[in-house]
């Protein structure tokens, strides 16, 4: 209705109009801290580990198939998704059109969204954003999920996405993967920018306070247009709630929230582009202002010094506040941070130890430095592996700060374990690149070493890094968080009495310093001094009982390993194409157009599917294996008749092909064939591509004529005895014969096996026919009389599980 168009019209311009002016007095401060910082060079304690510069480069997230709910035809449709390393989520009408390269039908940009996996938690949020309404499962569609595992992305202004798998491990690894999106792109406001962000959070900042609301750090989620277009919002939907039930008739649950949903997109491009245009105008007028300080700094200095001092002597209510209301939970508070956040930590630290370890254990077992090369691709990607990286997220989910809501006035605690975990990744990196580094240099430079010494040195060398920065990476956001948790609750008690004195003290600065000495953010600097010393205080006590294993800054010394320094600006290390085998070595160029893909998206056996199947396998390098697959292997097939070839095992050992169909001849319990993983990848391929194949027994007679034809080849006349043995190995039963409708009169040369799997969604269905010849062929193989057919060694004969583990040559696991 148009008159919701202009009240809303008016409301934004107001809204813009105030942090447009607020931005434009911040920015001129920003820029004097930046400078006055980089001239006094007052930094912290320096970091042991190296940090890399693009961790995600030519890699990708996660891919797979959803089925998504669709608000403008009220159905369900499966859905292929795929999440680069911007971690903004896309999809498409199917995978080929990914492919294609084709633009996708949608994108979700995951800033400030919660991911549930309860419709009734999602009941309860929707009632927060419109109260008044009592929404039913019955209510909206879009809770009626196709399955029992639903997926269910809720925003208090932006469109609700809902989401369903067939299984609750693809349930657990999606909540995982739409957790690390959320807080990827939470973390939007870059902080490189070392004017522009100050400048920006303390224009919202100031704004809120002066609407009465002093705790920011929760709006502070995704890029400047986002955290803009929710303060709009924020003050926008209670005042037009009643005239939006009013106007907007029908059924008032889905109109009132789709009106928001699209009012807030309208907005996201509009404060955009106000938002541009005063940082433009601002970075216009930067070379003028920076010639002012750097003419001036010192009279700056001194001046704002003076101003500080005076506003001090008239805070004495502030001494009193801290004394009776802050100084009491300091401890209590910081404990309370302490666990869980020190919990998460040290999961990080065991999970970089266990894959280490279980490196080491490979490469101890007889790991060559092509399977190296293959375990350090999977290591390198750990910290951005949400499902591996679970286990310490969790830990600091259980974070809890009972009574500070009532006391404190903290709306959630959601902000603090984001801003935990985002720094627990970064360390993870930290730790990962800096291990490679040093392992990368060991092995150049001592070729013939022990590499089980080698990793072994370096992983001890990385650790102690790691303790000691973890422990400055710690303090500082305990800091950081009980300042967010007091400072609030202090301006508000403090601001209604000091505020109308502040401008008296305008008059004690010079005009040409007015840009950059404003007496609004002096006092916010005195209230955070009075407080500051008893929390330093409070985190050097921790510190020194090594209360969680925090360390003294004092303990390790500034550039204690200034070699290790040196290789900070290496270029990054491809371990696929420098100690990859001699094939991925000549496909390196081929490799690295491909995006490798960090996370393995793996459909379990024998679990229901639906239709178009929800989860498929995505083809690609999956640098880090799930949980319980970490041992997977490859073995590929033989590549010739009479050819005794060495087979790595999960452990790193390897034996010839002989004494593995020993130890792997199936009983009759075990012969179930099972498909392998390359065969659903070639058989959707072929699928999407439009292939027409025949039926499955054309194909199997094909794949038995092409196997009978390699097994002769070269060999111009077989004797009786090996023919009968030959025979005795393709032949199957009368009754398979009549399965496929072939006449069996035929001589045992053309005859052909029955297919290891015809049905790829059907695990574990054979005959008592298929049955019999395994155990034929399995006894033949064993005896050492037929070393060409390597059917059991690729996974034909084996049951689905074995048949995983080993999979066919050029499958992956």
């Amino acid at each position: 209705a148009f008159p919701l168009q202009k009240a809303t019209a008016a409301r934004t311009g107001k809204v813009m109009g105030e942090f447009t002016q607020l931005y434009e007095q911040q920015y001129p401060v920003a820029l004097f801290n930046k400078m006055r910082f980089e001239l006094e060079a007052n930094g912290g304690p320096q970091s042991q580990l190296l940090q890399r510069k693009a961790p995600l480069e030519d890699k990708s997230i996660f891919s797979g198939n959803l089925f998504q709910y669709l608000e403008e035809n009220k159905k369900w449709r499966n859905r292929f998704f795929f999440i680069p390393d911007s971690h903004v989520v896309n999809y498409y009408e199917n995978k080929l059109a990914h492919e294609r390269g084709l633009h996708p039908k949608g994108t979700i940009n995951c800033a400030g969204y919660r991911v549930l996996s309860s419709v009734e938690k999602y009941l309860e949020l929707l009632e927060t954003t419109l109260p008044g309404v009592k929404a039913k499962p019955g209510s909206s569609p879009g809770l009626k999920c196709a399955t029992q595992f639903p997926i269910l992305l809720w925003h208090p202004y932006a469109r609700h996405q809902y989401f369903c798998v067939t299984t609750e491990k693809e349930q657990q690894k999606w909540l995982a993967v739409f957790q690390d999106c959320i807080r990827h792109c939470n973390n939007g406001l870059s902080e490189e920018c070392k004017v522009q962000t100050p400048a920006f959070t303390d224009s919202v900042r100031l704004y809120r306070q002066a609407h009465d609301q002093y705790s920011t750090w929760e709006m502070m989620c995704g890029t400047p247009q986002q955290i803009l277009a929710n303060l709009v919002m924020e003050t926008l939907v209670p005042e037009l709630r009643e005239p939006i039930a009013a106007r907007l008739k029908g059924k008032p649950f889905e109109k009132q929230r789709n009106w928001i949903w699209n009012q807030r997109q309208i907005l996201l491009s509009q404060v955009g582009a106000q938002y541009e245009a005063v940082v433009q105008k601002c970075e216009a007028s930067r070379p003028l202002l920076e010639a002012s300080i750097r003419t001036d700094m010192d009279q700056i200095i001194t001046s704002k010094e003076h101003v500080t001092n005076k506003i001090a002597l008239v805070m004495p209510k502030a001494e009193k506040l801290l004394k009776a209301s802050i100084q009491p939970y300091i401890n209590s508070i910081l404990e309370a941070l302490m666990e869980p956040t020190s919990r998460g930590f040290s999961e990080v630290r065991e999970v970089f130890f266990r894959e280490l370890v279980e490196m080491s254990k490979n490469t101890l077992n007889g790991g060559s430095k092509e399977k190296l090369g293959e375990q350090m691709e999977r290591i390198s990607m750990l910290a951005f592996h949400p499902v591996k990286m679970q286990s310490c997220y969790e830990k600091v989910e259980n974070l809890h700060l009972e009574g500070l809501q009532q006391r404190f006035d903290v709306s959630s605690t959601s902000v603090f374990v984001q801003r935990a975990q985002i720094l627990m990744r970064e360390q993870m990196d930290n730790a990962v690149y800096t291990f490679e580094q040093l392992l990368h240099q060991s092995m150049e430079g001592q070729g013939g070493e022990d590499l089980c010494k080698t990793i072994q040195r370096c992983q001890d060398r990385v650790i102690k890094k790691y303790d000691y920065d973890s422990s400055t990476v710690r303090k500082k956001f305990f800091r950081e968080a009980l300042l967010q948790i007091f400072i609030p609750y202090m301006l508000k008690q403090l601001t209604p009495t000091v505020t109308p004195e502040l401008p008296k003290f305008k008059d004690l600065i010079f005009e040409d310093f007015s840009r950059f000495i404003l007496v609004e953010n002096i006092f916010e600097e005195v209230v955070l001094q009075s407080i500051m010393k008893d929390i330093m205080m409070a985190v050097k006590e921790a510190a020194v009982q090594r209360r969680h294993n925090l360390y003294r800054d004092s303990i390790v010394l500034t550039n204690s390993d200034p070699n290790l320094l040196l290789l900070a600006d290496s270029a990054p290390i491809d371990w696929g194409s420098q100690y990859g085998n001699e094939k991925d070595r000549t496909d390196g160029s081929e490799s690295q157009k491909r995006r490798k893909q960090v996370v393995s998206m793996i459909q379990l056996d024998g679990t229901q599917v639906l239709p178009h199947e929800s989860c498929l396998e995505v083809p690609g390098v999956c640098d880090i294996s799930e949980e319980g697959q970490d041992g997977d292997s490859t073995v590929p097939a033989s590549s010739g008749p009479h050819q005794d070839k060495a087979v790595p095992l999960t452990n790193g050992t390897s034996q010839p092909e002989g004494s593995l169909e020993k130890a792997i001849a199936p009983t009759p319990q075990e012969t179930r064939p099972g498909p392998s993983k390359a065969e659903p990848q070639q058989e959707e391929a072929k699928k999407s591509e439009g292939h027409v194949e025949g039926s499955p027994q054309d194909a199997a007679i094909e794949s038995a004529i092409k196997e009978i034809e390699n097994a002769v080849s070269g060999e111009e006349l077989l004797s009786e005895d090996e023919g009968q043995e030959l025979a005795k190995v393709v032949s199957i039963s009368p009754e398979a014969h009549r399965q496929m409708g072939e006449d069996v009169s035929g001589s045992p040369q053309t005859t052909v096996p029955e297919p290891a799997a015809t049905n790829l969604h059907s695990h574990g269905n054979t005959s008592g026919s298929a049955h019999t010849n395994e155990e034929v062929g399995a006894k033949s193989v064993s005896e050492g009389q037929m070393t060409d057919h390597s059917n059991l060694v690729t996974g034909e004969g084996l049951s689905g599980e074995q048949a995983t583990s080993y999979p066919a040559a050029g499958g992956e696991v």
